[in-house]
């Protein structure tokens, strides 16, 4: 596998040239820069933009299988990571995973190291799509080279004749992965790639318990299969919760990753305000050494007035401890929105005032309603900023921002978001994936400069989302956890809507198919 990403990783080094040289030919009218490697194509492997481990995995493995069996001596497979190699600590399990499997991080290859427009520009790039199934529309113009899909969340793509496309309800995409690799290619398994595989269908599946509601049939046919033929495994319960801390393991992040790691943005005309979820104790993090430098350097970097943290941790008996830190170097603001914090009602989060004398524009509390999740707590601030714009708050303006006129009417921004509710689970496929690095818009449904071309804007009767197709989002407690309200119910109307919606699927796939 190491030698695999070695030659990826000098593939890309040879696309950068190409891309410098196919500038540098624009500006001289020079000969074409792709001569010398005139006979060189480039099939590249994306996984979706929210880069979880299920989509880097099932990325790398995809690519790997298709370089070991490919005839082709001209034919470059790559896997991408469809993010900023900035971005990467931030899924702190898959930067735990990976070195576990002994994947160098050097030899990863993300969104912003290779420019697939140029490629497409020049007609060397194919793509394969895995763990989603449309480009979102910024990639759009990319659709005509997709020649493969393998994803298992609910099919939006259209069906072509070009695009082969593995579509199933399955708790991993990895699991078709596996799949894939033991019919087509089984002499490639070692004990390296089966670790890699298992251990994502593990996590994705919640350890293959039934009552989470993920895994499904084929989910335990492919794990028992890998564990058959690789006994050495680790033990499946000691994967998952290796996994399960490193997610939530925030030791190594800088407080500016802390915030961005599970972020969401509230703004209004005159505020914009990042609700930030923080896995550890807020004293702990507000004891963090120049953190008041660093608070205010993130809002002047991202341009945020305020930043309310809501953290949680746990006790000794693993009982969840909730608690919120209010910072803004404007103190009426800072004193407005911790008072609407404090006289919440619906539902009320029960406050008592923590003394702090580590940063003297944090106002911080002790959340006695622990099953107030961000999710419950958003509400609340959305209301504050509606009625506040519409004048009916009674509060003074406050300082408004850098480009206040772009952002205009109330949004919202989601970066790294996590799960809301088993709702979304039928849209998405799995537990709370809801869109990511997106705006909610409001009012005039204008958004700020800068944000993703993704915006919903919010009508009266709730969130109207618009056809794209967002990152999968990681899990959270802070959002709420998937078995909060009680372990899904397996239903017979859930089943029959499963089924029905496969031959729905499936008539239109006959029904192209006879046309053409």
């Amino acid at each position: 596998m190491e030698r695999f990403l070695q030659g990826c990783k000098a593939a890309v080094q040879i696309i950068k040239g190409l891309a410098s040289g196919q500038a540098k030919s624009r500006l001289s009218k020079a000969t074409n820069p792709f001569k010398p490697h005139e006979g060189l194509d480039f099939h590249v492997v994306l996984g979706n933009e929210a880069c979880d481990l299920d989509s880097m995995v099932s990325a790398i493995t995809l690519a790997y299988l298709l370089a070991k069996t490919s005839s082709s001596k001209n034919l470059e497979y790559i896997p991408v990571l469809n993010i900023p190699r900035e971005d990467f600590p931030l899924r702190t399990e898959s930067t735990f995973f990976l070195k576990e499997n002994r994947i160098p991080e050097d030899l990863l290859i993300f969104r912003d190291e290779i420019d697939l427009g140029a490629l497409y520009e020049a007609g060397r790039l194919g793509l394969s799509l895995v763990d989603h199934n449309v480009l979102p529309r910024a990639d759009s113009f990319m659709e005509d080279v997709v020649t493969e899909v393998i994803d298992h969340h609910v099919l939006e793509r259209r069906p072509t004749r070009n695009c082969r496309v593995t579509a199933e309800l399955v708790g991993s995409c990895t699991t078709l992965m596996t799949e894939k690799i033991i019919c087509d290619a089984p002499h490639i398994l070692d004990s390296q790639l089966a670790s890699m595989l298992r251990g994502t269908i593990v996590l994705d599946c919640v350890n293959m318990t039934p009552a989470a509601g993920k895994v499904t049939p084929k989910d335990t046919e492919y794990v028992t299969i890998l564990e058959s033929r690789f006994p050495n495994l680790p033990p499946r319960g000691a994967v998952f919760d290796s996994l399960q801390n490193a997610k939530f393991d925030v030791s190594g992040l800088t407080t500016d990753q802390m915030l961005r790691k599970d972020l969401k943005a509230l703004f209004s005309r005159d505020i914009k305000m990042a609700i930030s979820a923080i896995y550890m104790d807020i004293e702990e993090f507000l004891r963090r050494k120049d953190l008041e430098k660093e608070l205010q350097d993130f809002c002047q970097r991202h341009r945020y007035n305020i930043i309310i943290a809501m953290a949680i941790a746990f006790d000794s008996a693993n009982e969840p401890r909730r608690q919120i830190a209010v910072y803004s170097q404007e103190g009426a603001l800072r004193e407005t929105v911790s008072k609407v914090l404090e006289e919440a009602t619906t539902p009320s989060l029960e406050l008592t005032l923590i003394t702090s004398h580590y940063c003297s524009h944090v106002t911080a509390y002790s959340q006695g309603n622990t099953t107030a999740s961000r999710k419950k707590v958003l509400p609340i601030l959305k209301d504050f900023l509606k009625k506040r714009d519409n004048g009916e708050s009674g509060s003074p303006p406050m300082q408004s921002f850098q480009d206040a006129e772009d952002y205009k009417g109330h949004c919202e921004f989601t970066n790294h978001n996590v799960e809301d509710n088993l709702e979304s689970t039928e849209q998405f496929g799995d537990f709370g994936e809801q869109p990511d690095n997106q705006e909610i818009c409001g009012g005039d449904g204008t958004k700020g400069k800068g944000y993703g071309a993704g915006c919903r804007r919010q009508m009266e009767d709730g969130l109207d989302e618009e056809n794209s197709f967002p990152p999968t989002p990681m899990n959270s407690l802070v959002e709420g956890c998937p078995l909060d309200r009680g372990l899904p119910k397996l239903t017979a109307e859930a089943i029959l809507e499963r089924i029905n919606r496969i031959t729905v699927v499936d008539s239109e796939v006959n029904s192209t198919t006879g046309k053409q």
